[in-house]
């Protein structure tokens, strides 16, 4: 992976720590019950119109706990904003809120939160939940992404009325299409195969497996195993977006926190996409070899999360 370059711009946003990482576009629901957590959303609520209402979500480190340590140390340093879209008051004074992944940003320092007799609900005090410095990190576009993998790209002919930077460019191009198309087959082959497994069955005889493609999965197909309807609706709303179907991807595979990590810190789609279909790769091996599904298979947006 390349090292990340930010924008270089800098920001106080409020943090929300969370098990897993979120990823620009991915709907996240949240049930805030803790105080300061609802102090958050109310904080967010009372801001003027038009003024961005996000949090910061980053991952907390397998092990830690981000009360008992520095926060900086339990926390990954790079995370994604939850943009609020629904809030939803409840009866306890908690909320029932709908966010929905918005801008990666690195962690460069997290400021500690104020105890709560400390706030004592006054006007400008200190919150009472995490806020970090972070600044923004910039998505690499497909022309940069050219440029900088032009040096791979060999054997490209520049025909008469094309510059080489033309050239090189259309190849890059065309080749992340086809680097998408892989990668949503063998996501639909793990996911069809995943939910066979996770419904009881042994899996998707090797013949079927191999011949299966994104356009097999039928968002309408009631009969199918809980989980393909909704992913066949999803891969269609990313049918001609690259970076959505990479995000879509990293958040609903079974991988470890550090590989969706991973590929969260990534800046282009291109260098995203190849990893996923390597992790694809490696994580249908283990299916077929170890015939057991990890864990349960998460539905397709991150579910109710207490915090």
């Amino acid at each position: 992976m390349r090292e990340e370059e930010g924008t270089g711009d800098r920001e106080v946003i409020p943090l929300f720590p969370l098990e897993t990482p979120l990823f620009p576009g991915v709907v996240l629901p949240l049930n805030v019950f803790e105080p300061r957590y609802r102090q958050l959303v109310a904080d967010l609520s009372a801001l003027p119109e038009g003024s961005p209402r996000r949090f910061g979500v980053v991952a907390i480190r397998q092990g830690w706990e981000v009360e008992r340590v520095a926060p900086a140390e339990a926390l990954f340093d790079v995370g994604c904003t939850a943009v609020l879209r629904v809030v939803a008051p409840q009866s306890d004074g908690g909320y029932q809120v709908v966010t929905v992944g918005g801008e990666r940003f690195r962690l460069l320092d997290v400021l500690p939160p104020a105890g709560v007799a400390e706030h004592g609900g006054e006007a400008g005090a200190a919150p009472t939940y995490l806020r970090a410095v972070v600044e923004w990190l910039h998505e690499e576009e497909a022309a940069e992404e050219a440029a900088g993998d032009a040096e791979g790209l060999v054997g490209v002919d520049v025909t008469p009325g094309h510059g080489a930077d033309e050239v090189v460019t259309e190849v890059a191009r065309g080749s992340l299409e086809l680097l998408a198309g892989n990668v949503r087959d063998l996501f639909a082959r793990y996911v069809a195969d995943v939910a066979v497994r996770q419904g009881g069955g042994d899996g998707l005889p090797d013949e079927v497996l191999e011949a299966l493609t994104s356009e097999d999965l039928v968002p309408e197909d009631d009969a199918a195993p809980a989980g393909i309807a909704d992913t066949a609706a999803l891969l269609r709303e990313v049918s001609d977006d690259a970076r959505g179907l990479s995000y879509l991807v990293a958040s609903v595979a079974l991988l470890t926190t550090e590989d969706r990590q991973t590929l969260l810190a990534e800046s282009a789609t291109r260098r995203r996409l190849a990893m996923e279909s390597r992790m694809l790769r490696r994580e249908l091996t283990l299916l077929r070899t170890l015939g057991a599904v990890p864990v349960p298979l998460r539905q397709f947006a991150t579910p109710m999360t207490p915090n």
